[in-house]
């Protein structure tokens, strides 16, 4: 009897070396720009003894980097569109670095309004790289054929410890705002102008549309907002974000007034969180290849809730600490997918990640201010219960982010 033999699986197309070069320029980008946002977090106290404010005063004038990233959003696509993901990486980048020297200089020199203005530079800068180098990164997950996206983001995570850790040094050792920041602002400038440089033609890309005229771009734009998918996957990046900024914004003061930690206790709690996030990243590209995003996003959205809520109302110190594990892991792909959601469709991507990107990061403006005064009434660590409890009704926005049919 004769025994038919299988014939060998095919094996998988080589990545072109065009890819996998892209594929680690917008990797260095994201860290790059995470480092450049963490580098101003860690010199914050610094700048608001030099300026001399309150914690009011000093929360207001955060906010002015929160309006730029809102105001560079809306239009971020457009740019996208009209100049490619790699021109507008550069110039976003030129902005972001520019507008770090403003701050480091005008906080040294006694000057509110110049710490503002530099600010709003850095936050419209920062926004307006956020949409183009997710547009690139979904462009290099379609043609490496698996999911990147997450990872992308593990490198900013990554580039913002790096940040944080550098801060921490320079001040320890006392180093000016001014020059400390200007220094961080050169290397990051210096390397994304680099880095921008292996990203993909725009002819492959799709990112630039030289041909269609401004008219027609902003008909796109207007009807990304009428879309009701597009619409769903920008809340379910609302409810992300919120679920991320809320742990970075509030969970060391949480933990130091509600668990009674220490103020390096706190600390540490918090790089609990950043570890389960990077970690999350890293490892779900896996997951959400071999199960799909729905399946995926829907463990990892309990897991969030999970965590959050043991983190907030266990007793004992360590079971509190592996709930914040556990809501840092599941945080960590809703933001990501949500971008490699939008940006499904190639052609219209630029416009579809810049609304999600205009929703999503609107938590990042108006969740610390409303937790803080939800704080103020029942505690910061019980305020933190608003997490999971946004996240449980975020389980019925998942299914929009399943791939459309082709």
């Amino acid at each position: 009897m004769s025994r038919t033999i299988a014939p060998p699986a095919a094996p998988r197309p080589a990545v072109p070396r065009a890819v996998l070069a892209a594929r680690t320029g917008v990797a260095v980008v994201f860290a790059l720009n995470g480092l450049a946002v963490a580098t101003w977090f860690s010199r914050v106290p610094a700048a608001r003894d030099a300026l001399g404010l309150s914690a009011g005063r000093l929360g207001l004038l955060l906010l002015a980097m929160s309006v730029g990233a809102l105001l560079a959003m809306p239009t971020a696509g457009l740019v996208a569109q009209r100049l490619g993901a790699a021109r507008t990486v550069a110039l976003s980048t030129l902005l972001l670095a520019a507008g770090l020297t403003v701050t480091g200089v005008a906080a040294v020199a006694g000057s509110l309004v110049g710490v503002a203005v530099g600010l709003c530079a850095v936050g419209y800068g920062s926004g307006l790289c956020d949409v183009a180098m997710n547009v690139e990164g979904a462009a290099v997950e379609r043609r490496l054929g698996r999911t990147i996206m997450p990872r992308f983001h593990a490198a900013w995570s990554l580039g913002s410890v790096a940040g944080a850790g550098l801060g921490a040094g320079a001040a320890r050792l006392d180093v000016p705002v001014a020059a400390h920041l200007a220094a961080l602002a050169a290397v990051v400038l210096l390397g994304t102008l680099l880095a921008v440089r292996s990203f993909l033609p725009v002819a492959e890309s799709g990112t630039a549309s030289a041909s269609a005229a401004p008219a027609e771009r902003r008909r796109e734009l207007l009807a990304a907002w009428r879309e009701p998918r597009t619409l769903l996957v920008g809340l379910l990046v609302l409810v992300s974000a919120f679920a991320e900024g809320s742990a970075s914004d509030w969970l060391a003061v949480a933990f130091i007034d509600g668990h009674g930690l220490s103020e390096a206790a706190g600390a540490a709690v918090f790089g609990v969180f950043v570890v389960g996030m990077t970690l999350g990243r890293t490892a779900g590209t896996v997951a959400l290849d071999r199960w799909g995003r729905v399946p995926v996003l829907s463990t990892t959205i309990l897991l969030a809730t999970l965590g959050a809520g043991v983190a907030v109302l266990a007793d004992s110190g360590p079971v509190a600490i592996a709930g914040v594990a556990l809501w840092g892991l599941g945080a960590s792909l809703g933001f990501p997918v949500g971008m490699s959601a939008a940006a499904d469709d190639e052609r219209r991507a630029p416009a579809r990640v810049s609304v999600v990107a205009v929703i999503g990061y609107t938590a990042f403006l108006a969740g610390p201010p409303l937790l803080g005064l939800l704080g103020d009434r029942v505690g910061t660590l019980r305020a933190l219960l608003v997490v999971p409890l946004l996240l449980l009704p975020t389980l019925a926005l998942v299914p929009a982010t399943r791939p459309p049919a082709r």
